[in-house]
């Protein structure tokens, strides 16, 4: 009966440190391909909520959609992605980024005029019309693209 015991509690110590090491994964998720997580959360994130002229913020069509750039969903109310979200998002987002050809990488080729080098087609238009918009300089920075 004692060693019965003694695998109930090892079992039930292993399950505790498991559910430690998922709790510390939510609070802030293992680098990816050495991008920042600090700025995903300042600069990069912000950028998929702004409004753009003449589009619709990216958050509107990328949140719950089945496609390359998933957005978490917003609660009624919430004006912005708490950390979990924010951590599922760079996790998602960062695969993205192609490492061993960042300036290639989907997240900033998909949204980029044809003209400037961009993809053919984007359903969401052509969010950025050339390399020197703020925003797009921002997601360059990242990615790691000089």
């Amino acid at each position: 009966m004692s060693a019965r015991l003694g695998i109930v509690f090892a079992a039930v110590a292993a399950l505790g440190i498991a559910a430690v090491a998922i709790g510390a994964s939510q609070a802030a998720p293992a680098p990816v391909a050495g991008l920042d997580y600090e700025m995903f959360k300042t600069k990069v994130a912000p950028i998929f909520m702004k409004k753009r002229a003449g589009h619709s913020p990216c958050v509107v069509c990328h949140t719950g959609a089945n496609n390359f750039l998933r957005l978490e969903e917003l609660a009624p109310g919430q004006a912005a992605w708490n950390d979990e979200q924010l951590g599922k998002m760079y996790t998602s987002i960062s695969r993205l980024v192609t490492p061993a050809n960042r300036p290639e990488s989907r997240l900033l080729i998909h949204p980029l005029a044809p003209e400037a080098g961009g993809d053919l087609f984007h359903s969401g238009g052509r969010q950025f019309e050339n390399k020197n918009d703020p925003d797009y300089q921002v997601l360059m920075q990242w990615v790691g693209v000089k």
